[in-house]
């Protein structure tokens, strides 16, 4: 599409939504900020019970962000920097929290871990994830493994995907299109398509939901080069849910999921013409039994891997598979205890030049207490069973206090946690550099902080955090895998605040500083800030104006194998949303690096310039 065709649907759709008819603002809301909060507990408890400041990225946020990655919209939420979120859709991302690395962030979604063990780390990769699927993503910062265990150190990124509707069917369809483009060559030709379909309903006490979306995305290179030759990417995903409620009190669903994408990508600083090739299969149960005052809860599945690359060094495959057993009682006694007991089982497989294997198997415990006079508390503790290395116990205080005003609240927060990071098959089973005999990596983190809420306009909280971790795992001169004696501490602070001036203006901002000691802090910004203004024009026209700032910080250079000091840089986004027929058919815009801001995101590879993406959107 050429440059002025592209501005002319632009100034089309902007003009649609600024200029539509006005109608009564009585039903809009614009955001809500009694909030309930679940992943810090397990309980459906108010925000002001919660002795963390959970971020929450709900439906509307979602619909919002219409078009952009998963990885895109959670790098905006404050002590979260995702490398490679800003690039080519196809680069490798890293997820990291709170001065952490990857493998201290667990995600988790409809209750199950999920991590890849036939990778170097196990982590998960988020772009298996498409957000047409997903209903809500609620973030918890901190040590979180006494609910969650392994890699929950530093965040968990609690991912809800969308229920059946109630009608005995419903449907939602989504297109887009876009530019995919370098700041250096705005050509405006479209190079990115993304498509989503999700049929679903209930027939009697017979629910049922089927989805599919892919997307697809060409016009970059991976690597910077002076070829610059396009390296293409695709992805396609299928799930399915069926459910039954026997009765008012139990209820069983079964789901399927296959997610399959395809990436060319480069060696590093230099074309090549490598394919990479991922599948994830999984299938899983959830069912909830429903008694007075408890629940018992079961979460399963079972998930399989595979990843081909083809490369300069041939064709290798990486095989793996997980079973994943969450089974918990909640208790609620006298509405002011809320209790949790379970046990969590989980086995890793992967394929290497053997079939290896570990078993983990860990009883745990959690109960909040919500007082009548502000004090709530919420403690707990897990006994890890490794099958490699034995025993390791885990355990978190966090205590609140809730001074009532005439106009909302204020709340002061503390917590002191412990969390673990098990050794992955590589670490422990590698061909090159695989040691049994490895520990758990340990985490210890502190925060204290202070949330404030004012006449349901104004939410501000301000949270320091101290993590000490020691254990970790490195190498030695011959490149096996050690814990190494070395301690790293990280801290820093994050702000957030929301603020509704108007009935149809809403303010976001957040800031994070984060100081990381004891290693050379590779990717992690010391400063990193994001403000949102979101205003409603009418009932059926919205906007959203987004500015990112990320600072200073460090990568390697692995032609000359030292350590670079990247410039900050900034970003402004923007997005308008129009309904053409209200709940039933909308259009959107978003315009990405407006100011087409040149910048280096990871040392070698592409970034985005500015950047425009039109679509659509239909509800039956």
């Amino acid at each position: 599409m050429k440059k002025k065709h592209l501005w002319l649907i632009t100034a089309i759709l902007a003009g649609k939504g600024i200029f539509a008819q006005n109608v009564p603002q009585d039903s809009l809301k614009v955001q809500q900020l009694d909030e309930v909060v679940v992943s810090d507990s397990k309980f459906e408890l108010k925000r002001e019970n919660s002795g963390k400041t959970v971020v929450k990225i709900t439906a509307e946020e979602l619909k919002r962000n219409q078009g952009r990655t998963v990885a895109e919209i959670i790098n905006t939420k404050s002590g979260i920097e995702i490398a490679g979120s800003r690039g080519r859709d196809g680069d490798v991302l890293g997820v990291f929290a709170r001065g952490g690395r990857g493998r201290q962030v667990l995600v988790v979604i409809d209750g199950v871990r999920v991590s890849d063990p036939s990778t170097f780390s196990a982590e998960y990769d988020l772009r298996l994830l498409s957000p047409a699927t997903i209903e809500s993503i609620e973030i918890i910062k901190g040590a979180a493994s006494t609910l969650y265990g392994t890699n929950a150190a530093t965040a968990v990124i609690n991912i809800t995907t969308k229920k059946s509707s109630k009608d005995k069917i419903a449907g939602n369809f989504e297109t887009s299109v876009g530019t995919n483009q370098i700041a250096d060559d705005q050509n405006y030709n479209l190079g990115s398509i993304q498509n989503s379909a999700f049929v679903n309903g209930t027939l009697g006490k017979f629910t049922y939901g089927v989805d599919f979306s892919n997307r697809y995305q060409s016009g970059l290179s991976a690597a910077v080069t002076p070829e610059n030759e396009e390296d293409v990417f695709s992805h396609y995903s299928t799930n399915l849910k069926l459910g039954y409620q026997f009765s008012e009190n139990f209820g069983v669903q079964v789901y399927g999921n296959q997610t399959k994408f395809k990436n060319e990508y480069d060696a590093y600083l230099t074309e090549a013409p490598n394919l990479g090739e991922n599948e994830q299969q999984r299938v899983g149960l959830s069912s909830t039994f429903k008694y007075g005052a408890g629940s018992v809860h079961i979460n399963a599945a079972y998930t399989d891997y595979e990843s081909v690359a083809n490369d300069t060094y041939g064709e290798s495959t990486t095989e793996g598979d997980n079973v994943v057993l969450d089974i918990y009682n909640t208790y609620v006694i006298a509405e002011k205890w809320h209790t949790v007991l379970g046990v969590n089982y989980i086995k890793d497989e992967a394929v290497f030049t053997e079939d290896v294997d570990f078993t983990i198997v860990d009883p745990y415990a959690n109960v909040v207490y919500v007082s009548d006079f502000g004090l709530n508390l919420n403690a707990g503790a897990r006994l890890n069973n490794h099958s490699e290395y034995g025993n390791h116990f885990v355990y978190n205080v966090n205590p609140s206090y809730v001074f009532a005003t005439a106009n909302g609240y204020v709340k002061l927060m503390g917590s002191y946690a412990t969390s673990y990071i098990t050794p992955n098959l590589t670490q422990l089973f590698g061909a090159f550099g695989g040691n049994p005999d490895l520990e758990p990596e340990e985490n210890t983190t502190i925060e204290g902080g202070v949330e404030f809420k004012l006449n349901d306009k104004l939410r501000f909280s301000t949270v320091y955090f101290d993590r000490n971790e020691t254990n970790t795992i490195g190498y030695d001169i011959n490149y096996t895998s050690i814990n190494i004696a070395d301690e790293i501490d990280a801290n820093g602070v994050e702000v957030e605040a929301t603020w509704l001036p108007l009935d149809k203006l809403s303010v976001n901002a957040n800031y994070t500083f984060t100081e990381r000691k004891g290693d050379n802090a590779i990717r992690i910004p010391k400063h990193k800030a994001n403000v949102s203004l979101w205003y409603q024009f009418c009932e059926t026209t919205n906007a959203s104006l987004s500015y990112a700032y990320t600072g200073e910080r460090f990568d390697t250079d692995f032609v000359t194998y030292s350590d670079i000091a990247l410039e900050p840089f900034s970003l402004l986004n923007f997005s308008v949303n129009h309904e053409l027929i209200p709940n039933k058919l909308n259009v959107f815009l978003n315009a990405d690096n407006l100011l087409n801001e040149d910048y280096t995101e990871i040392i070698g590879y592409t970034t985005r310039g500015r950047n425009f993406r039109v679509g659509l959107s239909l509800s039956l």
